[in-house]
């Protein structure tokens, strides 16, 4: 009876314990998007050039990474629909499992490996050595020079590398499954065309911005919230990661319950 009890007070622990840390996001997050529509005229410039080197490094730099990878995984994904296209349609297939499903979930990881491990570092690093407090002292508020240039880089490439992958995918895909095999594929792109809709296109624009919202707050609030030495660095950047894929597939199902 002990045991029992133990393991219930476990789990109810824990999920209080996660509870307010997921209360601990939202205030995190509300904190940066009304910097938003209240912008302090104190370093607009600085804010201005590190969202462009943020879109730089998480969408120019990581097209190495998603066009490759977009590219393979359409080509098999679209032979293997083929093979069933008999009984299914093969546009609507290749639309529900890429476009819908796959393309935002994949290029989420993407950035989440690349950008939000680095993010944590990064602002791991500047509260661990008091950058962040000194940032303060100078009368400026680190969420608007740090955050907030990082929030709209990171969504703005989270939206740009999902309609990549899903073009590279479904184009180069059909294009080497065509030239490779010799499977039927003669109106894939009219099936294509037919099956992809305004509410498919409306649920991957809303997929892109919750989750590059969702990546940018894990890591940076991982990244604050790293406070006493740097040994706890890559403790924070493993459960950034973790955090960052869990609360995007969380996402990813609230999105395609609310639009089907």
């Amino acid at each position: 009876m002990s045991f029992a009890g133990d393991i219930t007070g476990r789990i109810g622990r824990d999920a209080i314990f996660r509870f307010e840390r997921f209360m601990d996001l939202c205030a995190f997050a509300h904190s940066i998007l009304r910097l938003l529509f209240k912008r302090p005229p104190e370093g607009r410039v600085l804010v201005r050039s590190v969202i462009v080197d943020q879109i730089y490094f998480t969408a120019v730099e990581a097209l190495r990474v998603v066009i490759p990878i977009a590219l393979l995984l359409g080509t098999m994904l679209i032979i293997q629909f083929a093979e069933i296209s008999s009984q299914y349609d093969l546009g609507n297939i290749s639309v529900m499992i890429i476009v819908r499903e796959l393309g935002p979930i994949i290029t989420a990881l993407i950035v989440t490996l690349r950008s939000a491990t680095a993010v944590t570092i990064e602002t791991g690093y500047m509260s661990v050595l008091h950058e962040i407090d000194s940032i303060e002292m100078a009368g400026i508020d680190p969420l608007y020079v740090i955050a907030l240039p990082r929030l709209l880089g990171i969504t703005t490439a989270v939206l740009c590398l999902f309609i990549i992958f899903d073009l590279v995918a479904l184009l180069g895909g059909y294009a080497l499954a065509w030239s490779l095999t010799q499977l039927p594929l003669e109106n894939f792109m009219a099936q294509i065309a037919k099956a992809l809709t305004f509410p498919d296109i409306i649920q991957g624009i809303v997929k892109g911005v919750l989750f590059g919202v969702v990546i940018t707050v894990v890591s940076l609030h991982r990244g604050f919230s790293t406070r006493i030495q740097i040994t706890q660095l890559p403790i924070s950047t493993s459960k950034a990661a973790i955090e960052c894929l869990f609360y995007c597939l969380i996402v990813s199902m609230l999105v395609s319950v609310a639009f089907y």
